[in-house]
């Protein structure tokens, strides 16, 4: 694509990869809410996970984040930029479906959760070094649990081993 193309439709180089960000964003919340078993909270709850560890474990993203870090921080979290608002979008919509769907109601409003949801699991896997939890999508499974007012489940075998030998 040339340069003019991309700031014509774009904006910017960064504006581009934003909407390829976004694309695929949409497509793997559907489709793994499209697979998730069970209804209600626990529907979101198989979720959830899953988006969370695909996008955790994305290898262009990766990239981009370890050569890019506070450009591509600033792309994927910040609330004025193309990603945050359509993800928190995209989470609430599954939820208000879920909602009509199963008759359960989020404990709050469906605008909110989706954002919490959306700003941990920024925090847990792109940003929190300092807190030690960048990449720890097991905890943030436990966390999206409380939210979604169901008890965590209990993480893999090797993940309790490693949790055990801290």
């Amino acid at each position: 694509m040339g340069r003019a193309t991309v700031y014509r439709w774009f904006g910017s180089r960064i504006g581009l990869i934003g909407e390829v960000v976004v694309g695929e964003l949409e497509t793997l919340v559907a489709s793994s809410r499209a697979a998730a078993a069970g209804t209600g909270a626990a529907a979101l709850l198989d979720t959830f996970p899953a988006d969370d560890r695909t996008l955790a474990t994305v290898p262009s993203l990766r990239r981009f984040l370890e050569h890019e870090r506070e450009t591509g921080l600033r792309l994927l979290t910040s609330s004025a930029g193309p990603i945050q608002p359509r993800a928190v979008a995209a989470v609430a919509a599954i939820i208000d479906a879920e909602a009509r769907a199963s008759g359960w109601q989020p404990a709050i409003e469906t605008g909110t959760l989706a954002y919490a949801i959306v700003r941990l699991y920024e925090a847990f896997v792109y940003n929190d070094a300092a807190a030690g939890i960048r990449g720890d999508v097991d905890r943030l499974g436990e966390v999206e649990a409380a939210l979604l007012g169901l008890a965590p489940q209990a993480p893999p075998p090797a993940v309790r081993a490693r949790s055990e030998r801290r």
